[in-house]
């Protein structure tokens, strides 16, 4: 219907998008309803996503014009970006913004830098940058499911860890259970992107090179290895989050310093 009151592309997007975020907005307003307050950060995420996708759409005509080595510093911007926003919702722990950039960086360079160098990416910024992206938001979304699930574990469990250390038992062996929970839970939505691929989900790559030309059989082939690399990534920034993060949550006294009400 919109394909054909519209004739130019730009307007066509701006109603696509129009009618996107009503949708989004109508959420917003049946949470409202159950008393479910997201009006402040919907609003200010949908805004924020549109500007920040529509920008980088503009400056990626640049991107393809650039040098090769431009690619690494874009990629260390998205890295700090996105541990930036992964610290967001995470408060009561010391230094976890520093925590969240070396899980992500460690967890997507191990899989980025020699995918590349092996030549499963592409060293070309049209293929380096949105695959490592892809990456690089996987990591970001499993950091923030990780330290927000042990934080809550730690908090609720916080009388059970001081009788730990009471006894004698070292900090980390009192959290580690929650570290494990943590990894798990984090890692539960890829672990459903992987079971589900192909068949309730057909990501837009496969569908992309497929329009464009490229054997459906490879498509498919190389679909499941990006999906594998985002699993691998996601994976590896949990595991050192938790090992960065675990010691973290003690004083110099061994003492606990995440409590119920302390963020």
């Amino acid at each position: 219907m919109l394909t054909q009151l519209f004739d130019s592309q730009l307007l066509l997007g701006a109603a696509q998008a129009a009618v996107a975020l009503a949708f989004a907005l109508l959420v917003m307003l049946l949470a409202r309803y159950e008393q479910v307050h997201l009006e402040r950060e919907l609003t200010g995420a949908l805004l924020r996503g549109l500007v920040q996708i529509v920008a980088v759409g503009s400056i990626f005509l640049l991107l393809i014009r650039a040098p090769g080595w431009i690619t690494v510093f874009v990629l260390l911007g998205m890295i700090a970006a996105a541990a930036a926003i992964a610290r967001r919702r995470i408060e009561g722990i010391p230094g976890v913004f520093v925590v969240s950039l070396y899980g992500i960086a460690f967890g997507s360079g191990l899989v980025i830098l020699p995918m590349t160098l092996l030549g499963v990416i592409e060293t070309q910024v049209t293929a380096l940058v949105p695959v490592g992206s892809m990456i690089i938001a996987a990591g970001m979304n499993t950091c923030a499911l990780a330290l927000e699930r042990f934080r809550s574990d730690v908090e609720s469990h916080a009388a059970q860890i001081e009788a730990g250390l009471a006894l004698g038992a070292a900090p980390a062996e009192t959290v580690t259970p929650y570290v494990r929970s943590a990894v798990t839970a984090s890692l539960i939505p890829h672990l459903n992107t992987l079971r589900s691929l192909g068949i309730v989900w057909i990501p837009g790559i496969m569908a992309g090179m497929i329009l464009s030309g490229t054997d459906p059989v490879y498509a498919a082939v190389y679909q499941f290895v990006v999906i594998a690399m985002i699993f691998a990534a996601a994976g590896l920034t949990a595991l050192a989050t938790m090992v960065l993060v675990r010691g973290r949550v003690f004083g110099a006294a061994e003492q606990l310093l995440v409590r119920p009400g302390a963020g």
